[in-house]
């Protein structure tokens, strides 16, 4: 039974932050309600507790706040999420309430959008393919069930476009899976996020997602929940649906910026670049709820986006999220003005278990040693182009050339394909082959023998 206590013995209000005193027994992270003088009702959720006081942050902002008329009800409990399967389809606030106009959710349970950690033991190791249809992620940096794989962007270029496309396309290989699509989006703009709602909504992948808005004009202190109610959704469609749940979460940068703002507010001591020092923990409690778990059949697997101000990959975010999660996208502003879409920088980025989800079975014997043999030429090519830049392109051999003009048609052709072609796995590999067929055979160091007799075009034909 829901237990209500009223006081009205708010004492100070700094920022989003209020202050209550003389609380009988207050609970870290239960949440509260606030009564205005004019019978408006706001939201908040104890975020500190110290003997009878209680450090309560408001969701809706705390201006316009009568310290004296203001009564403030502490109930018993956690802040919670009624989740039921009619959840897919539905677009919330960034506080779990639908603004689509649709139904109000009948809930089947309630959660904590705390989660619960899962237990190392208990997960189970991320190992089969999910195919986004994005070449420079199938091909070179498979995404696997289970894992955390961010995009680190940059200001200004398309991230937006990128986690569309991959909401709109991801899906998994095998028959009789069930997929689903959670988007949580915090601090964007309205048009932004119009633009994610007008896609989804147009293409039909609406019906399988489910979205959490946060706006930039909307309070910082929500934009510290719409990540926990988006996984919490995501843990009830994969833990208790058996379905396998992309999560994104765009952008990360912001909700770390509404956290530094949050710890500002509560003069807490700064650490880098004025981020709280717990912020590398924070982060934690959010990316490790992403995994398998033995006995389930469902799996959440993560794409947090990134903005590096200043395109800065030792910024406090971007580092601490590498520490945490399993490699990286790294978009490149240089593809992006040779108009490369998307402008996915294959050099630096890194799936860490790219080889636990490829393979027989999984996509295509030949595909570890095709991305590997890709990999390899491709920054040969690169370093070609820098050399040409320096000494002159007639100062290079022959073969040089070939790699520096493979390089250029590795991004016209693989690494750039638009936001709305979905390409199969075996049609990213078919192209791998086609570009690598510009050398010979003795070149290709990285692929067995068996394999360029079987999957090169002009043994192909020969055999057709």
């Amino acid at each position: 039974m829901l237990t209500v206590r009223e006081y009205q013995t708010v004492s100070s209000i700094a920022g989003p932050l209020m202050l209550v005193e003389a609380v009988d027994q207050p609970k870290y992270g239960y949440i509260v309600d606030i009564e205005l003088p004019d019978g408006s009702i706001r939201h908040g959720q104890i975020l500190q507790v110290e003997k009878d006081k209680a450090l309560v942050q408001v969701f809706e902002g705390t201006s316009g706040i009568d310290v004296e008329k203001t009564t403030v009800r502490f109930l018993t409990r956690p802040l919670e999420f009624g989740v039921s399967p009619d959840i897919l389809g539905r677009v919330f606030s960034g506080l779990g309430i639908p603004k689509d106009n649709g139904p109000q959710i009948i809930p089947v349970k309630r959660l904590d959008i705390n989660g619960k950690p899962i237990n190392p033991y208990a997960r189970d190791y991320p190992n089969e393919f999910i195919q986004t249809g994005i070449s420079s992620i199938d091909g070179l940096n498979p995404l696997v069930r289970g894992q955390k794989l961010p995009i680190f962007s940059g200001s200004g270029l398309p991230h937006d476009q990128i986690t569309a496309q991959l909401a709109r396309q991801a899906t998994v290989l095998g028959k009789g899976e069930a997929f689903a699509v959670v988007f949580a989006a915090m601090g964007i703009t309205f048009e932004a996020a119009q633009f994610f709602i007008d896609d989804l909504h147009a293409t039909g992948a609406i019906e399988r997602a489910v979205m959490f808005i946060n706006l930039a004009n909307e309070p910082a202190i929500e934009r510290i929940a719409t990540p926990r109610f988006a996984l919490t959704a995501a843990e009830y469609l994969a833990f208790d649906l058996d379905m396998h749940v992309l999560v994104v979460l765009n952008d990360m940068t912001n909700y770390c910026e509404a956290l530094r703002e949050i710890s500002a507010a509560r003069k807490e001591v700064p650490g880098r670049r004025g981020y709280p020092g717990y912020l590398y923990t924070d982060l934690a409690t959010i990316y490790e709820r992403a995994g398998r778990i033995k006995g389930k059949k469902g799996s959440i697997t993560m794409v947090p986006v990134l903005t590096m101000p200043e395109d800065d990959k030792t910024h406090p975010v971007p580092d601490l999220t590498g520490y945490i999660t399993e490699g990286q996208v790294i978009l490149s502003r240089s593809l992006h003005r040779k108009s490369i879409a998307p402008p996915v920088d294959v050099l630096p980025s890194l799936s860490r278990l790219k080889d636990k989800g490829i393979g027989e079975g999984k996509t295509r014997e030949d595909h570890a040693a095709l991305y590997n043999q890709l990999y390899a030429a491709y920054a040969r090519g690169k370093e070609m182009q820098e050399l040409a830049t320096i000494m002159g392109e007639a100062a290079l051999s022959e073969e040089d050339r070939r790699y520096m003009a493979f390089a250029d048609q590795f991004e016209r052709c693989y690494i750039s394909q638009g936001y709305y072609e979905n390409r199969p796995v075996e049609a990213t590999l078919d192209l791998g082959w086609e570009l690598l067929s510009m050398f010979s055979d003795a070149e290709l160091k990285r692929i067995d023998v068996k394999l360029i007799e079987k999957y090169m075009p002009r043994f192909r034909n020969k055999k057709a």
